[in-house]
Parts: structure tokens; C-alpha cells; sequence
């Protein structure tokens, strides 16, 4: 995610409380997430493909089994904060921004989430 950075900087004191999933091509981590639950939503964060995989359908993948995951456990809401460049991608999953959008070390993010009936 932040290539440039020491672990420490993705590191969060509830991250021992998500699921953290990856998606391995040829027995190689190509791409992971972490679910964060709580009672009616699950929030993905740390959503991130290698770079020289990125643009092969593997984030897609993974990300439509979460998404997928989310309904069939009866959740509501499923969301992020993403990048606002990711904007396209994560609305070909039926995503919509919502609220305002913020800057972190000269990235724009967004909130996106998505409601299942």
C-alpha cells in the first residue's frame, strides 16, 4: 500500500481484531484485505495488489468474494475509505461515494460503500 513506508506505518492497534485475506497466485501473495466487522457492515481496509499484478484481475477477484462474503453473512453495508483515483474501480461493484472527500500525505480519499437489500 505504502511501498515507501515502514510496516509500522499500515500497522493499526485493532488489527488483531480483523480477518486479513490474500489472494496467492503460483504460492505467491499477490493481493490482500482486511475485514473489519462490525453488527450490520463490514469495512475492508489495507486493500492492496502488488504492483506488477495490478491490471491482471486478482484485486477484482478478491474483492468480489468480500463483497459476495458480506451479503451471504447478512450484512447491510459493506465499505472503505479509498483512494479517490480508485473511484471507477470500486463503482463497478456497485459502490458510491458518500460525504466529503479528505488528504493523507498527498493522497485524496473517499468514503464508498455499498447497501445490499
Amino acid at each position: 500500500m505504502y511501498p515507501e513506508e515502514e510496516i509500522s506505518y499500515v500497522q493499526l492497534p485493532e488489527d488483531n481484531k480483523g480477518r486479513h485475506l490474500g489472494l496467492y497466485i503460483n504460492d505467491k501473495l499477490v493481493s490482500v484485505v482486511s475485514l473489519f466487522e462490525q453488527e450490520n457492515a463490514t469495512q475492508f481496509r489495507k486493500f492492496a495488489t502488488l504492483a506488477n499484478q495490478q491490471g491482471k484481475g486478482y484485486g477484482a477477484q478478491l474483492l468480489d468474494y468480500v463483497i459476495q462474503q458480506a451479503e451471504k453473512e447478512g450484512k447491510q453495508l459493506i465499505w472503505c475509505n479509498a483512494r479517490a483515483s480508485a473511484r471507477g474501480f470500486y463503482e463497478r461493484f456497485g459502490m458510491y461515494t458518500t460525504g466529503e472527500s479528505w488528504w493523507k500525505k498527498d493522497i485524496e480519499f473517499i468514503k464508498m460503500e455499498k447497501r445490499f437489500n
